[in-house]
């Protein structure tokens, strides 16, 4: 196990004294220490707290909030709700695939960029939506889509 997990365990599992109560916030707490939880932090949780490491994965993989594999610095979400999709959500995102080399899903290898759809950000009036990270960027285009990219990438 790496220093920097072990270290960050004890931090973070100290924060909430040991309490299994705590359990998803501590997680919550790692996903935003690693951007994901990996495996080394979830054995340390699991024996930290004397929670069975079945029981932590099965928390980890069910709220749709945790990740078990590195997510990029910034996540881009496109908005797939009916007003985005009727409005060409979809080759928006195959636009972000083709500029980011990556499919729906995945992070760049330099983890600067993940990739999702969701289906509703609530800004129908702005559609199509396009959030990267908590910046809402609306009625997005095709040609719109690099300087999105860019901007980030700085």
């Amino acid at each position: 196990m790496s220093q920097e997990i072990r270290e960050t365990a004890q931090k973070i599992i100290g924060k909430y004294s040991g309490d299994p109560t705590s359990l998803i916030a501590i997680l919550l707490d790692y996903q935003d220490a690693f951007s994901y939880l990996p495996r080394e932090a979830l054995v340390e949780v699991s024996e930290a707290m004397e929670i069975p490491l079945p029981r932590v994965f099965s928390i980890a993989t069910f709220f749709k909030a945790f990740s078990l594999k590195p997510q990029g610095k910034h996540t881009i979400h496109v908005c797939m709700g009916t007003a985005c999709h009727v409005r060409g959500a979809d080759k928006i995102t195959e636009k972000f695939e083709r500029e980011l080399s990556i499919k729906e899903g995945d992070t760049t290898s330099d983890l600067m960029f993940s990739l999702h759809k969701v289906y509703c950000v609530g800004c129908c009036g702005l559609a199509p939506v396009v959030m990267v990270n908590e910046d809402v960027n609306a009625k997005v285009t095709l040609q719109k889509v690099p300087s999105i990219i860019k901007k980030y990438r700085k």
